[in-house]
């Protein structure tokens, strides 16, 4: 490779790229080449259609060779798209990669200007400064540091789920973390899935087991991230572990204690049946959870709360002693390379619509309350009845609650149409009961969707387009409950007032709450809307601008079943990806600390969003850990005192393509 010497002349092969014509059909590129053919040291000067095509990189590697050039400077697309591929191919011919510049002429130049004249004058200014500066470049070395194979991801959905077991099978530790006593996430309070309509549970239920008996998935449930430190490769992650006051290796999972328990009948509210059934203060939270394991409520056990318990359940676990009243939450510090974020999503509340009833009428219901109450496994043993116990003989579905609403959420939730028309086939099969659907536009994009909506549409399904402007008692003497459903036929243009027995709320797909409280903890952006945010929304779907940490499922925006584990798996294989390589290579364009210059003020510690400085207090000075700096300028701005440089952003460089610039 190339290393230069102070007495070596500069010799730049500059290359201007025609890019079909999204820069050529604005830009006069000749004159650019020309142009630039007479500046100090420029040595070539050529045009070409596509620079970055096999041809194109060939042709700057053999004018390195013809003519000793040791300075390139390209003029084509975003840095962002084709800088490592011109740093690679002029690295092959010998030269080290970043005497390389790149001018961005196409987002900055061509694609936001219609003047021919104006925008090949404002190139060639452009062109100018990067050749001011690239003499000024210095050899800079790529450095390469270990890896860690294990992988934390964080939620226990079927998202969650998938990418564990895709790098559990491949060999590498995983951790699963998931702060609700079982794993499943949404999945699991599904009755059938659309649009085949085949059991949840049969689907979900054997890779949930996997998950627990597979020997290289650590899984940790009941439990939280409360800090994340360090690197790609080498971070270090803080889990809070939650006490469900049972020794989770002593407990089989029998459940003797729920018999035994001093309440002898289920009394509070259940909260994996959204509180229409009842639950004991020992309790498992299904049939089929996992892990197997029993937890107790410290808000309602009279132990916990009090210690003045008779403990019945103590001596029905008997021997085993799984049950401990002492327990503790505890931190626990795992060590890993790479994070998968899968935390998935919340059901709007449909208390902040309050025109459609929820929470005043009785019979008026979300469809994640349905999807209980038609499941076997659910509090009514899948009948779905009234709250006076009779069959519903009418029954509302109203499509979009909270979703494309400019008074709530303006997305689309993607799944709220087509679980409604699940629904709508799951109540008349149990209920025979005549439905109809609300909906505002259908949507069903996917594979086998529209078939799944034709054949519900020949069950007898009514579909009426239009928005529920209202849901309100229906004023007959003999209404016992009955309410009315106001709403606009669009396609029949009149208003319609439908008597029915049930309403059922098809509610959206929203961020956590805290959602950014999550990625301020592993250092991510946040869509406008609150989605988590992935770093190119075509190139890079499921990885996010902090290097190591991947997005899947619900958590980066709403989606299906299929999709959610497509992109699982998509973040396990790019996290295997960086695993397997054994190594990260860190850019050098970071910035570091000149001791002598230094005055110690402490300053660009706060400043920095990676954390990677820190204050040396035996040389009172400031050190920044390049592993963790991402070049981002933001110390190197600040410092009162100068003291921080940034490779490739030294003030010389900087103020030669600023003369270059307005050098006219």
């Amino acid at each position: 490779m190339y290393i230069p010497k102070k007495s070596d002349p500069i010799r730049i092969g500059f290359y201007v790229c025609h890019c079909g014509v999204n820069i050529a059909g604005t830009i006069d590129v000749k004159a650019v080449a020309d142009y630039a053919a007479k500046l100090p040291n420029v040595v070539v000067a050529r045009d070409y259609k596509y620079m970055c095509s096999d041809p194109g990189q060939e042709l700057i590697q053999q004018d390195i060779l013809e003519h000793r050039l040791n300075r390139i400077v390209v003029a084509a697309c975003s840095p962002l798209l084709h800088e490592s591929t011109f740093r690679g191919a002029i690295s092959k011919a010998g030269i080290n990669p970043y005497f390389f510049q790149m001018v961005n002429i196409r987002e900055h130049n061509s694609w936001v200007h219609t003047d021919r004249e104006a925008a090949t004058h404002k190139a060639m200014a452009q062109v100018r400064a990067a050749i001011a500066r690239v003499p000024l470049h210095k050899p800079l070395e790529v450095k390469k540091a270990p890896i860690n194979p294990n992988v934390l991801v964080v939620g226990g959905g079927i998202a969650g789920i998938h990418a564990a077991l895709v790098l559990a099978n491949a060999g590498k530790l995983v951790y699963l973390v998931e702060r609700e006593p079982t794993i499943g996430g949404h999945m699991a309070k599904f009755d059938k899935t659309f649009p085949t309509l085949d059991c949840a549970m049969c689907v979900l239920s054997p890779k949930m087991s996997a998950v627990d008996k597979h020997p290289n998935i650590r899984l940790w449930t009941y439990s939280e991230v409360v800090k994340v430190d360090g690197y790609v490769g080498n971070y270090r992650v803080t889990v809070r572990r939650k006490p469900r006051y049972i020794i989770e290796d002593l407990c089989t999972g029998c459940q003797e204690c729920v018999n035994a328990c001093v309440y002898k009948k289920p009394t509070f509210p259940d909260e994996f049946n959204l509180g229409l059934g009842k639950r004991k203060p020992v309790f498992l939270p299904f049939p089929q959870a996992v892990p197997p394991i029993v937890m107790i409520d410290p808000e309602t056990c009279i132990e916990v709360k009090t210690g003045k318990c008779k403990k019945t359940c103590v001596e029905a676990c008997g021997d085993r002693k799984a049950i401990d009243f002492k327990q503790q939450e505890e931190l626990r510090e795992i060590h890993v390379g790479t994070i998968i974020v899968a935390t998935g999503f919340k059901t709007f509340d449909p208390h902040r619509t309050p025109y459609y009833g929820y929470g005043v009428y009785p019979n008026v219901y979300t469809a994640l309350e349905v999807e209980r109450l038609v499941n076997s496994s659910g509090p009514t043993a899948g009948e779905v009845v009234l709250k006076n116990g009779e069959k519903p003989k009418k029954v509302a579905i109203i499509h979009c609650v909270g979703s494309r609403d400019e008074n709530t959420n303006r997305w689309c939730s993607r799944v709220c149409c087509l679980y409604s028309l699940k629904l709508a086939h799951l109540i008349h099969e149990r209920t025979e009961a005549e439905i109809f659907n609300f909906y505002i536009d259908m949507r069903s994009p996917g594979k086998s969707m529209e078939e799944f909506y034709n054949r519900i549409s020949e069950e007898g399904i009514q579909m009426i387009r239009g928005k529920v402007a209202d849901v309100f008692p229906d004023p007959s003497p003999d209404a016992n409950g009955r309410l009315i459903v106001k709403a606009e036929d669009t396609l029949m243009g009149r208003i319609l007032h439908v008597p029915v027995d049930m309403v059922v709320l098809a509610v959206g797909l929203e961020p956590h709450p805290d959602a950014d409280d999550v990625r301020r903890l592993f250092n991510m952006s946040c869509s406008s809307e609150g989605w988590f945010l992935e770093r190119h929304p075509k190139l890079a779907p499921v990885s996010t601008p902090t290097e190591g940490i991947f997005l899947a499922g619900c958590c980066q925006g709403p989606k299906d079943i299929p999709d959610s584990v497509a992109q699982a798996g998509a973040a396990a294989a790019e996290a295997f990806s960086l695993i397997d390589r054994g190594h990260i290579e860190m850019e050098p364009n970071t910035a570091y600390v000149v001791e002598g210059e230094c005055s110690g003020c402490k300053s660009c510690v706060p400043l920095c969003p990676y954390t990677a400085i820190s204050f040396l207090a035996d040389k009172q000075k400031a050190y920044i850990n390049e592993a963790l700096c991402k070049g981002c300028g933001t110390c190197v701005g600040a410092c009162p005192s100068g003291s921080i440089v940034q490779n490739l952003f030294e003030d010389a460089e900087v103020f030669s393509e600023i003369e270059g610039v307005l050098a006219d």
